[in-house]
């Protein structure tokens, strides 16, 4: 937009000052970081995610208008079920319409579109006139609308294309088949109008510094957007805040003399600032205004934490202390749909990977995820490693540069979250490309310079590393296994921080298994109990080396894939694709502080059936934080057994292996008592009589939004009578909903490939509040019911 001359008079009458105080933006712009509305100035961001029309795709356009679906945001083009996904049905060019108005207060103001997320490339247009394209799926984006609205109904499409295009990850001339993620196409994300004055605060960038030093202070950088020449200075004023308590402020006066300006400030005198750390995630605000004639014409407000975070020779160091990183690989796609769930479940996922399954780091894997699940890492204390699209394959020179405005769209928009401690700047396991990576290297530490970067390596990739390095930790895909067939973890290489990015996954150390069927959960039961103790071994010898910063596991869910899948899902996580944990998470649920949580997780299923006649077998693992644990079958002692120090001597809390050979003919009742010292502290009992088996519902939320895109996951599944997990059970679940909500998900639900489980998703109503009822009917198991509210938005 060009800069037009005005007086100070015409200047306010263009949306200066007085005007601007309307026209506040929740949220800036491409790369922005995170803005919310200050207290007394009114946002005026205005949400797109409702009424649109899905027009179908391109091809077909206008041959069948009455076919045209309102939808609401986000949305996926395809109809899925949580397996069997055929990119084919999303591999078109989409069309997605809907009309706006824009408020007679705000059409003296800037005008901008604003995407999270839309897979894969994408054209918006505005009454007719087509916007400057958008290619990659993963990052939002942002086009000015300004001199395109009109005073009465506007009209706003997008053509999304979610073909193989050649971006990353995409590209290869091997299809969907070369990328271990499906791509499944759409308005993934929000879509939103936003206002803002002739000037205002596009982009703030805030870098702590010598944060262990009394001496700790803010370094803060704001990107002044300016499309007017202004005849006079204006003030910036900077205000961290804490629950409204001013904890330091400055200001400063400028001449705005660019277009695009950046201006720098700083805040000191932070003695009273808590650091942030994986325990105790403190967080401040950090409001920037703008001032015109002592006016307040524009604010941010940016969320920032005060913390350090170093990778050395001998580990990682959060605030000058030594911590083992333990964590797991995290996809964001979803059952049903895809990359489009709601911010909710984003959130869930960040809640259940800190909580539940105890690490203090998830690794983004392949590409950036949500800022809602990452706005959860920051609040709950879950480090994060975040990396560019991408899967082993590099394109030609216009995906590659696709592949470096990844890295600038992805530090730009993430750059003040302080869980992120790691860019990910290499296509993850891709062959080294010094010229490439270097680059990739030096736009992250131009926009941000404060973490250092990394890529995952295997061992094809390896070659030359040492002369051609251009990163900061290097990082390695382990899955070699030992003489035994037990995992083995490399030592570290020398010269470098060293970290393990992926371990376990589906690989079958020293067996020739297969990889489609590994860990499925209807499954080999043997296989499912494998995956736990594969799990412990990894961590406990990551720890066992002090040069190794710790182990991110593969994987913390499943997800679909067509490479080692089965039926469409890639079957390596220690939960499935609903978010029910396997047994492979037991091992992690152990993980937890006794004073927190006591935890007694068998590795195994308490079932007599075919697959298992003789029970759980000579070593059956159970995971507990217990000091010692006392077995019992039928009410009589069986066994008195203490963790196995010896063989996992790093672990927090070591597994637990007792001989489980038994006659299941008599249908015998397992209890398991857990002692912290000489106190019995919990007691879990099992059944394998299946003829007082139940059908199990329940929900995460009992209270969603009536706002047309939030949802709550509703687990489903068989238990015995104690409420354990019957595995392996059969049949259809039918389910029936009352009230303003929509099912998302399979109705009816068959159990047998899921392994006796599943999830589906109630979502809201737009504008619909009210009480919702889900039923749901086994022919065998009867029914079961539950209830949540879709409650109204005040805005």
């Amino acid at each position: 937009m060009s800069r037009r001359k005005l007086n100070r008079r015409n200047f306010i009458l263009a949306g200066g000052a007085a005007g601007a105080l309307a026209a506040i933006s929740a949220r800036q712009s491409l790369g922005a970081a995170k803005s919310t509305p200050v207290p007394g100035i009114p946002g005026r961001t205005i949400s797109l995610d409702h009424g649109w029309l899905f027009k179908g795709n391109a091809s077909s356009l206008g041959q069948h208008p009455a076919n045209s679906l309102p939808v609401d945001l986000p949305h996926c083009v395809s109809n899925l079920s949580w397996q069997q996904w055929n990119p084919e049905s999303w591999q078109d060019v989409w069309i997605y319409e809907r009309s706006f108005d824009v408020p007679k207060e705000l059409r003296g103001q800037r005008l901008f579109l604003h995407f999270d997320r839309i897979m894969v490339n994408s054209t918006p247009a505005v009454n007719g006139h087509s916007l400057a394209p958008h290619l990659g799926g993963f990052l939002p984006f942002e086009r000015e609308i300004t001199g395109l609205i009109v005073d009465e109904s506007n009209q706003l499409s997008v053509a999304v294309d979610s073909r193989w295009c050649n971006v990353p990850p995409a590209g290869s001339p091997k299809g969907p088949a070369s990328v271990d993620y499906m791509l499944p196409g759409g308005i993934c994300g929000s879509a939103e109008l936003r206002a803002v004055p002739h000037i205002f605060i596009r982009d703030v960038f805030a870098k702590p510094v010598n944060v262990l030093d009394s001496d700790r202070r803010l370094e803060i950088t704001c990107d002044i957007d300016c499309g007017v020449d202004l005849p006079v200075p204006v003030r910036l004023a900077a205000s961290l805040q804490k629950a409204g308590h001013v904890i330091a402020q400055t200001s400063r006066s400028i001449d705005i003399t660019q277009s695009r300006q950046d201006v720098k400030l700083t805040l000191g005198d932070l003695k009273e600032v808590m650091l942030w750390d994986v325990e105790n995630p403190h967080l401040y605000d950090l409001v920037v205004t703008l001032f015109l004639d002592g006016a307040q014409i524009h604010a941010s407000r940016t969320r920032v934490g005060f913390r350090e975070a170093r990778f050395e020779l001998d580990g990682f160091y959060l605030n000058g202390k030594r911590l083992q990183l333990f964590g797991l690989n995290r996809h964001e796609l979803y059952p049903y749909v895809g990359f489009a769930a709601p911010r909710r479940a984003m959130r869930h996922d960040a809640e259940y990977l800190r909580r539940q399954l105890n690490c203090n780091i998830v690794r983004c894997s392949h590409y950036p995820q949500s800022e809602a699940f990452l706005e959860a890492c920051d609040e709950i204390g879950l480090l994060v490693w975040e990396e560019i699209p991408g899967w082993q394959y590099l394109g030609d020179a216009s995906w590659r540069e696709v592949a470096l405005q990844n890295v600038e769209e992805m530090v730009r928009r993430d750059r003040n979250h302080p869980s992120i401690v790691i860019w990910g700047v290499r296509i993850n396991e891709s062959a080294n490309d010094p010229d490439l990576y270097r680059r990739t290297r030096e736009i992250a530490n131009s926009l941000d310079g404060s973490r250092p970067t990394s890529g995952t390596m295997t061992p094809s990739s390896t070659k030359d590393w040492r002369e051609q390095w251009h990163q900061d930790v290097f990082a390695f895909d382990d899955y070699h296994a030992e003489a035994d067939g037990s995992v083995g973890i490399n030592d570290p290489l020398p010269g470098v921080p060293y970290l393990v990015a992926e371990a376990v996954g589906q690989f079958a150390y020293g067996t020739a298994k297969n990889f489609s069927r590994k860990y499925r959960r209807a499954g080999d039961p043997a296989e499912q109990a494998e995956q736990a103790i594969l799990h412990a071994q990894a961590h406990s010898k990551g720890a066992a080396n002090p040069r190794c910063s710790g182990v991110i596991a593969w994987c913390a869910f499943d997800y679909a894939s067509l490479i080692n899948a089965y039926a469409g899902v890639k079957c390596p996580g220690v939960c499935d694709i609903f978010r029910i944990p396997k047994l492979g998470a037991s091992f992690y649920l152990a993980q937890a502080d006794p004073s927190v949580r006591l935890v007694l997780e068998p590795s195994f299923y308490w079932d007599f059936g075919p697959r298992t006649p003789t029970g759980p077998g000579s070593h059956a693992a159970i995971f507990s934080n217990c000091d010692r644990l006392e077995i019992f079958i039928d009410g009589k002692p069986h066994a008195r057994v203490e963790p196995d120090r010896e063989a996992y001597p790093n672990l927090k809390h070591a597994p637990f292996f007792v001989d489980l050979t038994v006659d299941g003919a008599a249908k015998p009742e397992l209890r398991i008592d857990g002692y912290i010292a000489n106190t019995l502290s919990l007691s879990r009992s099992f059944s394998s009589d299946k003829s007082t088996d139940r059908l199990r519902l329940h929900t995460d939320d009992t209270e969603i939004q009536a706002d047309g895109s939030d949802a709550a996951r509703v687990e489903f599944g068989v238990v015995d009578r104690f409420g354990a997990a019957r595995p392996f059970a059969e049949g259809e679940i039918h389910f029936e909903l009352k009230g303003p909500g929509v099912i998302v998900g399979d109705n009816p639900f068959l159990l047998d490939d899921s392994g006796g489980v599943g999830a589906l998703w109630i979502k809201s109503q737009p504008g619909r509040s009210g009480k919702i009822t889900l039923n749901a009917t086994h022919k065998t198991l009867g029914s079961e019911s539950l209830t949540l509210n879709s409650k109204p938005i005040h805005i």
